[in-house]
């Protein structure tokens, strides 16, 4: 028999299954689903598991998703070969990878909302999810090579609990977004505990290509009681919670940060202009309201070089530079003008003469006090701070404070925050220029 005609049996075998599963009672069907987990605790020792950083992991990267979506059909051929979206420019998305042997076979990307918010935004309500307490992030770009696709999750599993690892101690992320096609969403039900946006179905999804989508999201601070209650009793090989949650891969490489950052941008000026000016047009296409949000976020005169030219004259002062700082530092208040316990407190955004955070109990405004903030593992800052404004109610008691005199770690953190132009940069100390390196490829033209 010959493989096209193998590929095509193969392929109807499939189909007649899927129909023939869809027939049974929902309970019955994401049992079956479940049932047919295989996660494997110790994967072989040749995958590994990343940050995409390099110019040749993030090529692969986007290959792979070009011919996955193309395949699919939620893009049309691209003459680069490559999926590229302006979503992968930003700072606050990482793209994950997983390679075999050093080969690129799996990747995703993690899209924390920034200044041009979610793709699925444009088509569905996120309001509701907008209301509750936590960071939202949307799971996008998801696409395994050919190879490993029939291999029962070996590289999709633990793509996946990369993920989950990443999102919940490095990426400051309560709730995950995705929209995936009609015949995908289940899986995420079943398996994974995700909740359907709205009920039914949006039949013409820009984002790819005009295909139908379904939109759902997972609280992350509760997936854990839902993996134990549907997982907790199985074999370790179907045990989804031992795996997402206690399970330790050495396949992983989690990112080193010198201070508890909560992004891990790539993008330097070489990397943006090989795959948004000379690979695709991707910078090209771009309104003018985006190529000026561009620059709030990469003010940086060797980023200014390759991002798209503005259109139409701005004044430099009308581009306001975001000098906010995302972070998340666990740091104790301890009030100096009125007695009162020390208030708990974590600290969320910082710039050089204040912050903000969030806390457990009321806070007065207008109250002074000494405040202690873990900055990394090893950096302590203690400075003098004054709540200034209650920022919103969304997201709990949340505050903002003015400190006047930083002191020495806050100012070199500001400063690492500022001038660093990618992670590997963050994680090295001041003045310790060869401390880290940069991996080969990250900077090249």
């Amino acid at each position: 028999m010959t493989r096209p005609l193998q590929n095509t049996l193969r392929k109807r075998i499939h189909q007649a299954v899927r129909s023939a599963v869809a027939l049974l009672p929902r309970d019955w069907r994401f049992a079956l689903m479940r049932s047919m987990i295989d996660c494997d605790p110790a994967p072989d020792p040749r995958l590994e598991l990343k940050i995409a950083d390099t110019r040749e992991e993030l090529e692969a990267c986007f290959r792979i998703l070009h011919d996955a979506y193309v395949a699919s059909g939620f893009m049309r051929p691209d003459p680069s070969g490559l999926r590229v979206t302006i979503y992968h420019a930003l700072p606050t998305t990482t793209t994950l990878c997983a390679k075999f042997d050093g080969e690129v076979v799996g990747t995703l990307s993690i899209i924390r909302e920034g200044v041009f918010g979610f793709p699925l935004q444009t088509v569905f309500d996120l309001s509701p999810v907008r209301a509750k307490q936590g960071r939202i992030a949307e799971i996008s770009a998801l696409a395994v090579h050919p190879r490993f696709r029939q291999t029962g999750g070996a590289v999709l599993f633990p793509l996946m609990k990369f993920m989950y690892e990443y999102c919940t101690r490095y990426f400051d992320t309560r709730h995950l977004l995705i929209a995936v096609n009609p015949n995908k969403i289940e899986l995420y039900e079943s398996l994974l505990f995700f909740e359907r946006l709205q009920a039914s179905v949006v039949d013409n999804y820009d984002f790819a290509n005009g295909a139908p989508a379904i939109g759902a999201t997972l609280d992350l601070h509760n997936a854990p009681q839902r993996f134990h209650d549907a997982y907790g009793g199985r074999s370790e090989r179907k045990n989804l919670h031992r795996y997402f949650v206690r399970t330790r891969l050495p396949n992983i490489r989690l990112p080193l940060r010198r201070y508890h950052t909560t992004n891990d941008p790539v993008m330097t000026p070489a990397l943006l202009n090989y795959f948004f000016n000379l690979r695709t047009q991707t910078f090209s296409t771009l309104d003018e309201r985006k190529r000026r949000l561009l620059r709030t976020i990469y003010p940086q005169q060797e980023y200014l070089d390759v991002l798209p030219a503005l259109r139409t004259s701005v004044r430099a002062s009308a581009l306001r530079r975001h000098e906010r700082h995302s972070i998340k530092c666990p740091a104790h208040l301890i009030l100096t003008d009125r007695p009162r316990p020390a208030e708990e407190l974590e600290v969320i955004e910082l710039s050089l003469h204040g912050f903000q955070a969030e806390a457990r109990s009321p806070l007065p405004l207008g109250a002074k006090g000494r405040v202690v903030v873990q900055l990394g593992a090893a950096l302590q800052s203690c400075i003098d701070a004054v709540v200034v404004r209650r920022v919103s109610n969304e997201q709990g008691l949340l505050y903002a404070f003015r400190v006047d005199e930083p002191d020495e770690a806050w100012r070199e953190c500001v400063t690492l925050l500022r001038e660093s132009l990618t992670h590997y940069e963050l994680s090295r100390p001041m003045g310790e220029e060869g401390l880290v390196s940069q991996p080969a490829g990250l900077s090249a033209a």
